[in-house]
């Protein structure tokens, strides 16, 4: 797999992540674990899903 995840699609996606994470630390919801996934594929500049749908943020032509 190569990255398909772009610069300020990867900043959204890890302060998105965190912030649930914190949520979820702080008493939140169960479901606020799910901070998870966005994080990871901001981390690994990877996204199933864009991958699956043929998208590609990042820039580079495939």
């Amino acid at each position: 797999m190569s990255a398909n995840v772009g610069s300020i699609d990867r900043i959204i996606r890890i302060l998105a992540g965190v912030a649930l994470i914190a949520w979820a630390l702080m008493g939140g919801p169960v479901w606020a674990w799910i901070g998870v996934v966005p994080l990871a594929t901001g981390l690994f500049k990877i996204c199933p899903a864009y991958s699956l749908l043929g998208i590609n943020t990042c820039g580079i032509k495939k």
